[in-house]
């Protein structure tokens, strides 16, 4: 090989070293390749549940009640009436003729017990204030009188017969005391002796006020109502062949006007039926919810009657409101934990607002009924979504 050839061949494995060189420095120094992480998908949400706390319950005004245990024909519709309990209203009068001098409350406003609500200035207050003066006077005559007898008891200057007189008049005395003590009192006569006053018998709210100052009054004539708008009862009308189906404790449905729902429970049958109406009386006590209504207002109870076992038994009911339909099926949302489920159920008559379950639900399910659409509403837009 020439001097040449042996130039050109060492060139040859330089350049084949350099490039061997640069390549394996390239591998080193290049970034690594993007390793491809596949993660596991979230679980998507069930398509039948829609997640709400308790506060969105509550904002949504969505009620949630079991699913009765009774069978359409058992549930009993009936117009009631909220009325005050017989404790919790009084009618105040004034207890003597005379003339309203002082009115302190009106309309509205809330009053206690014993409190005086105005003042009637009356001859017959003078009168009841005179005699129990004069009761009292004739007490203190009689007292001084069988002290003077006694005295002369003991010396033997006196019998023992005007003694005991003396004994006889002042418990005569006394009980005329008592009594005109008594009338004063039950007249509710003032300390000037001018005046009776009209006084609360109850705590609570003036619901009515006809009394206008400077009118004269008749003894008795109603001058004022109060009562306790937190004590109140409903009285449910009811036929008299339904009537003997209920049963104390049964549960009651209460719905107002605006739609919304109160539970309740029956109290009492009167057992009459009313010679006008022709209905039969039940008393209806509230639940938790009674701050929803008022004295004389109008309310529909729904009566779930347990009386007749055969004809109430063996089904489960629940208020048309609960049932929607998604899609092909009926369903109702049963309360979760973590909100509600939309439970099919296979539906079986209607009537009065109620819907009987013939299959997919339990008596007892806790249950929207009320607002139950916006349930529906927004399981719809997550199944969009």
């Amino acid at each position: 090989m020439t001097p040449d050839n042996r130039l050109y061949a060492g060139a040859a494995v330089g350049l084949i070293l350099a490039a061997l060189a640069g390549f394996g420095l390239a591998r080193m120094t290049a970034p690594d390749a993007p390793v491809v992480q596949t993660q596991a998908a979230a679980p998507e949400a069930s398509a039948d549940t829609v997640d709400i706390d308790a506060a969105g319950i509550r904002m949504s005004a969505i009620t949630i009640a079991p699913a009765a245990g009774t069978a359409l024909s058992g549930i009993i519709m009936s117009s009631a009436r909220v009325e005050a309990t017989p404790d919790a209203e009084a009618v105040l009068t004034a207890r003597a003729p005379g003339t309203i001098t002082r009115i302190f409350k009106r309309i509205g406003d809330s009053v206690q017990a014993g409190e005086t609500i105005a003042l009637v200035e009356s001859r017959d207050a003078s009168t009841i204030a005179a005699d129990r003066g004069t009761a009292s006077a004739r007490v203190t005559l009689a007292s001084r009188q069988l002290a003077r007898e006694r005295t002369l008891l003991n010396q033997g200057v006196s019998p023992r017969a005007d003694f005991e007189t003396a004994q006889a008049n002042l418990a005569v005395a006394q009980a005329e005391a008592r009594q005109a003590e008594a009338a004063a009192r039950a007249a509710r006569v003032t300390g000037d002796g001018r005046s009776v006053a009209v006084v609360s018998a109850v705590s609570g709210t003036i619901t009515s006020a006809p009394a206008s100052l400077g009118a004269y009054v008749q003894a008795e004539t109603e001058l004022f109502r109060v009562a306790d708008p937190r004590r109140i009862q409903i009285e449910a009308s009811v036929p008299p062949s339904d009537a003997g189906r209920v049963k104390a404790g049964d549960r009651v449905e209460l719905a107002t006007n605006d739609g919304r729902t109160l539970e309740g429970r029956v109290r009492s049958a009167t057992g009459v039926v009313d010679a006008q109406t022709r209905q039969a009386t039940i008393i209806i006590t509230p639940g938790s919810g009674a701050s929803m209504v008022a004295p004389g207002q109008l309310v529909q109870a729904r009566i779930f009657a347990t009386g007749d076992v055969g004809v109430a038994g063996g089904g489960v009911t629940v208020p048309q409101d609960a049932v929607q339909t998604i899609g092909d099926h009926d369903v109702v949302f049963v309360r979760t934990r973590s909100g509600f489920k939309a439970q099919p159920v296979q539906i079986g008559s209607r009537s009065g607002g109620m819907v009987s379950i013939a299959a997919g639900l339990k008596a007892g399910t806790p249950i929207a009924t009320t607002n139950a659409f916006l349930l529906k509403a927004e399981l719809e837009k997550e199944t969009a979504e």
